[in-house]
């Protein structure tokens, strides 16, 4: 299993700010009940559906745990790939709740932040 299949996996129970940091939580020396309350409250747009994608900041927070540097540039080039492959950064819009269009679902949202990450690892 890939760990973008076992962030999908574990988005069926958690948040999706918590299911890439649940992904991450080997890698990152954390146990699973820690990385699900680091990524508690950001899960839904951070909490209202209309803030940034909890996908998107569980995986810049998994950067900042890694220690990557730059990090400002690598977050940049993170949230620049994930806002590419997913059409938008906000829950709000990417969840279509406006539109009725849904840009990209909570599993491939999930998917693409943590296939950014591997690729990143490259």
């Amino acid at each position: 299993m890939t760990r973008s299949d076992l962030a999908v996996e574990y988005k069926r129970s958690m948040n999706c700010a918590q299911a890439v940091l649940a992904a991450y939580a080997d890698e990152l020396g954390l146990d699973l009940e820690t990385a699900k309350r680091l990524g508690a409250g950001l899960g839904a747009g951070m909490g209202t559906m209309q803030g940034t994608c909890g996908a998107l900041t569980g995986a810049e927070i998994v950067l900042g745990l890694r220690g990557d540097r730059p990090a400002m540039s690598r977050a940049r080039q993170l949230f620049t790939e994930f806002s590419k492959r997913c059409h938008g950064t906000i829950c709000l819009d990417l969840k279509g709740v406006t539109t009725g269009a849904v840009l990209c679902s909570c599993d491939d949202c999930v998917r693409n932040a943590v296939d950014i990450l591997e690729e990143m690892k490259a």
